[in-house]
């Protein structure tokens, strides 16, 4: 009984939100502008498969723009702002225009702040987990059965950074997801892998790194990147989260 009062109570006590907390999205029953991830049917989203996908902010129609114009695209943002899932997406959509022959996607084997230890099996097996975030919105965009297909003749290949040293990948739409986990030193090896015919997005949050201070390269390298005209830097905010909105409201207080 105590505790239960305890609950009650708290639930009936106000809180004062801070001044600078605010809600990124509008409620249900407010004017709603576009789609809001509130919105319990659907009204301003489909949220069924679409072929083509499609940009739910300014900052996301850049990105998708500056892929379709650029060779090297970055991407830097917080999470649930559809950085990989776009670039993936639009690697898809190359791959079956024609484009480009192959699609490699990268990520570094980087444990976010925990050991796991010894991992059992084979290479692909050992490396499952840092990569898992791919293979689900590869899925999702072509299907369980197409992406084994791929994966098995070799037009889809997932490797980890440090397997890309030596290549140049032609004819490619390369994605290095999680990039704030690369040191300079990576990055700039990544990005002269590039080879003809060839589009490569890098994304990533600068301040996400599980790597200790000062050793990641991204923000770095997106400085210095960002005074060549022909390689856009796209950055993304809270603004632009599509997971669920506690996540936009979150980031503004963690």
């Amino acid at each position: 009984m105590a505790k239960r009062s305890m609950r009650s109570k708290s639930r009936d006590s106000s809180y004062a939100a801070p001044e600078n907390v605010h809600p990124l999205f509008p409620r249900p029953g407010h004017q709603a502008k576009g789609w809001s991830p509130h919105d319990p049917d659907g009204q301003f989203r489909d949220r069924k498969y679409v072929k083509n996908v499609r940009a739910m902010s300014p900052a996301q129609q850049q990105f998708m723009d500056a892929i379709d114009s650029q060779s090297v695209v970055l991407a830097l943002g917080p999470a649930g702002t559809g950085k990989t899932y776009l670039a993936i997406a639009k690697a898809v959509e190359a791959l079956e225009a024609g484009k480009v022959q192959r699609i490699v996607l990268s990520r570094p084997a980087v444990e976010a702040g925990e050991s796991l230890g010894f991992l059992p099996g084979d290479l692909n097996e050992k490396l499952a987990p840092y990569l898992r975030p791919l293979y689900d919105a590869l899925t999702e965009r072509l299907g369980t059965k197409r992406l084994k297909q791929m994966l098995a003749d070799g037009i889809i290949e997932i490797a980890p950074v440090a397997y890309m040293r030596g290549r140049t990948l032609s004819e490619c739409f390369v994605v290095i997801d999680e990039a704030q986990n690369c040191t300079y030193t990576q990055i700039k090896m990544l990005l002269t892998r590039l080879g003809w015919r060839s589009t490569m997005v890098l994304t990533g949050d600068p301040d996400q790194t599980d790597l200790l201070p000062g050793i990641s390269g991204l923000a770095e390298i997106a400085s210095r990147l960002e005074q060549l005209v022909e390689v856009p830097v796209v950055r993304l905010a809270e603004g632009d989260i599509v997971r669920h909105p506690m996540v936009a409201s979150m980031l503004t207080v963690l």
